[in-house]
């Protein structure tokens, strides 16, 4: 019987956050075909692996991966090989210049607020037998900004795998009430702007009768507690929550204000939970929505622009929102289908084998 391809699936965290995630749900929808391999330093990611019956690597620094590659490529078998970081894709590229294996090489791009680190390093693969994949086409024009070979870039967007679309919480339809329950989901750190929701507050007297909470930690987290605190505002930092999709389903609103987020997971977890989402109208979020069809757009980085949004978007009738959570569910069965997503990794791998 003639072994499968192996897949092998390098990745440069071993936390189990979006890229994490889309790397197990991608691996997931291809285990049919490819015997997979998932490569990371330890931690959840790994432990997840295994628990889907991946064979599972670990790895602390260049050298201990570039000698577990150099094991895995020893088997005589087509690899298809994608990686999240440089250096995962250059030691790939120098030991098969030894092996001469037949490998599909893809370098998958999530994205992130530092530009030379997200982007600019992945310049070093031009000319190579390496196709960059993009999350979204921001990702991709953020690669060509920062030296990117524009055509190594082929963009594959994000998706939800059907059991949890399936599988999520679902808020009950509008009637007219209002959207008095906000929800941000969101890293504290400074580029996801989640102080312009307290620059609104302050601003917009008007807005202090929502419910406001928000999930997530980082760097800013106790500025923003204590900032919050002092304004008297009805805003609860909530930190890390593990079922946040039955959080979510309890809200009325999903509020994004990251103005380069590279994609957001969150907004179309929101989908699947049939709440309407606000992003702002620049970066990955804003490509994910068609303002006023299959979400809402603010100007990005403009406090009262927000809060105009959300006095609007509260506004409107039960009809008008329940006609925005149906488009953007539509959304997920199509353009964030994992079987469609699946098929293009597929297909890019099946054209990428040199």
């Amino acid at each position: 019987m003639t072994e499968k391809p192996l897949l092998i699936y390098a990745l440069h965290s071993g936390n189990l956050y979006g890229t994490e995630r889309m790397a197990l749900a991608t691996a997931s929808g291809l285990v049919g075909e490819f015997d997979i391999v998932m490569m990371a330093p330890d931690g959840p990611a790994l432990a997840e692996s295994r628990r889907l019956g991946f064979s599972a690597v670990p790895f602390a620094n260049a050298k201990e991966f570039g000698l577990r590659l150099w094991k895995l490529l020893g088997q005589d078998r087509p690899v298809a090989f994608l990686a999240t970081g440089v250096m995962h894709s250059s030691v790939c590229l120098a030991l098969n210049l030894i092996r001469r294996r037949r490998i599909s090489h893809l370098h998958l791009v999530h994205g992130g607020a530092e530009e030379a680190l997200s982007y600019g390093r992945k310049k070093k693969l031009n000319g190579w037998p390496v196709r960059f994949v993009a999350v979204s086409q921001y990702v991709r024009e953020r690669l060509i900004a920062n030296g990117a070979a524009e055509r190594q870039i082929s963009v594959i967007e994000n998706f939800l795998t059907d059991d949890r679309v399936q599988g999520a919480p679902q808020r009950a339809a509008y009637s007219g009430s209002g959207v008095p329950k906000l929800i941000v989901i969101s890293r504290l750190d400074p580029e996801k702007r989640v102080d312009l929701l307290l620059d609104a507050l302050d601003r917009t007297p008007a807005l202090r009768k929502f419910s406001i909470h928000v999930f997530g930690k980082g760097w800013c987290e106790r500025e923003l507690v204590e900032r919050a605190a002092k304004s008297g505002h009805d805003i609860q930092f909530c930190g890390f929550e593990p079922d946040i999709a039955g959080r979510i389903a309890a809200s009325d609103l999903l509020v994004h204000l990251c103005p380069v987020e590279p994609f957001g997971l969150a907004i179309l977890e929101a989908m699947a939970a049939n709440i309407p989402v606000l992003v702002p109208n620049s970066g990955g979020a804003g490509s994910l929505v068609a303002d006023g069809v299959s979400g809402f757009h603010f100007e990005a980085n403009n406090a009262n622009a927000l809060a105009a949004r959300i006095l609007e978007i509260n506004s409107m009738t039960g009809d008008r929102l329940n006609q925005v959570v149906r488009v953007a569910g539509e959304s997920l069965r199509t353009r964030f289908s994992e079987k469609q997503r699946v098929a293009d990794y597929r297909s890019l791998i099946e054209e990428s084998y040199q």
